[in-house]
């Protein structure tokens, strides 16, 4: 049909979706090739997809040494010679990847193993690379020779713009990456994030499969929509596809018996399959309605994961941990919850300490109600999980992010710290978790001075001044300010401590507020977000424990 057919086998093609309309596409603003690329507006012209796809890949910043097309010609015969392209090996970064054939013929099918064992070749810094395959076997569709699809190739995969995040390269950051996703569902995809926890031995196993779902399991024609966005916004693109699509298949596959006897095949068939249910417009239009953080803040949490796994020393492929593992049933006793309501709280973690065990730092059973001597027992320790049993057999507790020595800062004033990770859930009578009020309703944000020490209650301190109006110049409220030194202006202040009481609290309106004897609490539910309080407004506690992570990786 015109000179990027050559890999192409048309009748795999919908070529009833192509038009013939030989457009040009001229502008040159981000903005505007932003909403182009989202409305689809290149792609169906096959000639004018392969225009833009060269014109914005050339435009990505690259290494100073970038192999080309004229090295491609130099390398293939030596490395390839005269060995079938069929029984080629591929390397080991692409992770046994599926090649997806997509609607290429045989010569482009072959075409995929020889550019990615050149690829191999031009770039030994490569250790894990499983989209590999599918990138290559997508831009073949729009290349006119081997040659130029490897020039292609090899300048996303050289770029060195910091700020800019394509294709995962390393085990680590792919495995970060990962984590990330999981961080996200954990957030944006509530309910989803349940039947996962329900149905699966192994949460991060079913969310390392992300990248899968967009590249090898995507029909072409989605793929490829969602190529046009990548490329021009970046990597947030794909976490925000790969969140829309297990919102789909929830919603499709919700109260319905699984049809495998896992949840990743069950996912897998679905994106395959997914024509059936969503059609590519539907697929973008409910991925950018997910209100999401700024692409900065996605690559603090980013860096975030990845100095945890760091820490491990999880850096190559590795057999991974089971992360219900983490709470094992011979070693946990608890006098508030069950091995189960543990391992759904550890389901609630961020995903960087979600392979920690849970280890009990403070008592009253044992330790006794002194305030100061559950500070002695809890400093020192970050991130730290508060459980709360009433004597009316309530059950509550929260998730602190920050260690409790930063109440010192304030000195004798009751100020305020923590990070947006934190948030507080009920389990008797009902399971329920309450996040940080301002990431689930930025729009209660005002504008103003900010605050250094606060004296209000957690609940009002939430929707204060000192949080920015525009969602887009905050920093990650999931990460703790020290790591990365970050202004006190992005903490949450979520936690407050003195010799008097504590409180915790602000997600959704909830705040819980204990007395210095640990014997009296009570609570506030003061925005109507959620109708369901924490538990009793004033309350008596019979059980109080604290609980650190211990790092099982490192001992």
């Amino acid at each position: 049909m015109d000179e990027y057919s050559r890999f192409v086998d048309w009748d795999k093609m919908d070529v009833s979706a192509q038009s013939q309309d030989t457009k040009e596409l001229t502008c040159t603003d981000f903005h505007e090739l932003k909403q182009l690329a989202r409305q689809g507006y290149w792609a169906k012209n096959h000639s004018l997809r392969a225009k833009v796809y060269h014109k914005l890949i050339s435009n990505i910043p690259c290494r100073t040494v970038t192999p080309d097309a004229n090295v491609y010609r130099d390398i293939v015969v030596k490395i390839i010679g005269k060995r079938s392209s069929s029984s080629l090996p591929l390397p080991e970064f692409v992770d046994n990847s599926l090649i997806p054939t997509y609607c290429l013929n045989a010569e482009g099918i072959g075409a995929v193993r020889k550019i990615i064992l050149c690829i191999s070749n031009q770039f030994p810094d490569i250790s894990f690379c499983p989209a590999l395959p599918s990138v290559i076997a997508l831009l073949l569709h729009y290349s006119k020779d081997e040659a130029e699809c490897f020039e292609q190739v090899c300048r996303i995969l050289a770029c060195n713009d910091p700020s800019k995040r394509l294709i995962d390269q390393t085990f680590l950051a792919f495995e970060s990456s990962c984590m990330t996703f999981g961080d996200l569902v954990n957030k944006y995809c509530q309910a989803a994030h349940k039947l996962m926890v329900a149905v699966s031995e192994d949460v991060l196993e079913v969310y390392s499969d992300w990248q899968r779902w967009l590249f090898g399991e995507l029909p072409m024609a989605y793929i490829a929509r969602v190529f046009d966005v990548f490329l021009v916004e970046g990597y947030k693109v794909l976490y925000r596809v790969a969140l829309a699509l297990l919102k789909f298949f929830h919603k499709v596959r919700a109260g319905q018996p699984m049809e495998s006897d896992s949840i990743q095949q069950d996912i897998r068939a679905f994106v395959r399959d997914i024509a059936k249910s969503v059609s590519p417009e539907r697929l973008l239009e409910k991925a950018f309605a997910i209100r999401l953080f700024s692409r900065k803040e996605i690559q603090l949490l980013q860096m975030a994961n990845e100095k945890a796994l760091q820490q491990k020393g999880i850096t190559v492929k590795q057999k991974r941990q089971n992360v219900h593992l983490a709470v094992h049933a011979e070693n946990f006793k608890s006098e508030i919850v069950s091995v189960k309501e543990m391992r759904d709280i550890w389901s609630w973690i961020p995903e960087r300490f979600a392979l920690c065990q849970p280890l009990l730092l403070f008592t009253t059973l044992e330790h006794g109600c002194s305030l100061s001597r559950f500070y002695s027992h809890s400093e020192g320790h970050e991130p730290t999980l508060l459980l709360i049993k009433t004597t009316a057999k309530e059950v509550c507790g929260a998730y602190l992010s920050t260690d409790w020595s930063e109440r010192r800062r304030g000195g004798n004033k009751l100020s305020f710290f923590g990070t947006g990770e934190c948030f507080v859930f009920r389990l008797q009578p009902e399971v329920e978790r309450y996040e940080w009020v301002i990431i689930k309703h930025p729009e209660l944000a005002s504008t103003g001075s900010e605050t250094e020490n606060h004296t209000q209650p957690a609940s009002s301190t939430l929707s204060s001044s000192s949080i920015p109006s525009d969602p887009s110049d905050r920093l990650s409220p999931f990460l703790a300010a020290r790591h990365f030194n970050l202004p006190s202006k992005t903490a949450s202040m979520f936690m407050a401590g003195s010799s008097e009481c504590i409180i915790v609290g602000g997600g959704d309106g909830q705040a819980l507020y204990l007395d210095a004897d640990l014997n009296h609490g009570r609570t506030s539910h003061c925005n109507t977000f959620n109708n369901q309080p924490l538990c009793s407004e004033s309350f008596q506690i019979s059980i109080l424990e604290v609980w650190g992570f211990r790092d099982t990786m490192n001992g």
